[in-house]
């Protein structure tokens, strides 16, 4: 019984070596490539979606909001000379919302907490100037500084701009804090003033108040 358990042993060593020197993983037998899903949830949202121009063509409202990037099979040729077909994430992200579906690709979209409302006022904000202020001109400890600045919240401005770099919006809070959604494919979450914002697709810039 111990002969045969360390021939199980040492069978199951060799494969992981093998697997470990061929580039694999236990995770590659699953899926080359993980959908990407997440929901948006706690409050009623306004879901505005808006044109490469910046315009908006749509408004939905809803509470129980979902996104989910899409898997599609791509014709590929590989390095032996075949041709074949790779999992890859498509363009298309699948919003849903209270339960009703919208297949979205490539328009930007933001979603926020309904009581948010945006400053839409964006003259003066093209030129911005600073002059020296002492500490803040040490690159190393200005970016340490702002690190924590930006984990308990600052004043800042929230420039949001299409794909194409069109200005859409603008909001503002004396509290800002924003964050990468690792569940949310392309977007990022921002809390204003305690008020959730999720931006889709989107360019925006993220600015010192005390710069304008």
């Amino acid at each position: 019984m111990k002969k045969r358990f360390r021939n199980v042993s040492c069978l199951l060593l060799g494969m992981m070596m093998l697997l470990s020197l061929t580039g694999c993983s236990w995770a590659g037998f699953n899926s080359g490539v993980q959908e990407i899903k997440g929901s948006i949830k706690g409050c009623t949202y306004d879901c505005m979606f808006y044109s490469n121009t910046g315009e908006r063509f749509m408004t939905v409202q809803g509470e129980n909001i979902s996104l989910s990037s899409n898997v599609v099979k791509e014709r590929s040729y590989s390095e032996d000379g075949g041709w074949g077909y790779v999992d890859t994430l498509s363009s298309v992200v699948t919003i849903t919302i209270d339960g009703s579906q919208i297949e979205n690709c490539g328009s930007t979209v933001i979603f926020a907490q309904d009581d948010l409302q945006p400053d839409a006022d964006f003259e003066g904000i093209d030129n911005i100037e600073s002059e020296s202020d002492g500490i803040k001109d040490w690159t190393m400890i200005a970016g340490i500084v702002n690190s924590y600045k930006n984990y308990f919240g600052k004043p800042t401005v929230v420039v949001i701009q299409s794909q194409l770099g069109v200005p859409i919006c603008a909001y503002s809070g004396n509290d800002v804090y924003w964050e990468v959604c690792e569940d949310l494919p392309k977007t990022t979450k921002l809390m204003i003033d305690g008020k959730a914002l999720y931006i889709h697709r989107a360019n925006f810039q993220i600015i010192d108040r005390d710069l304008l």
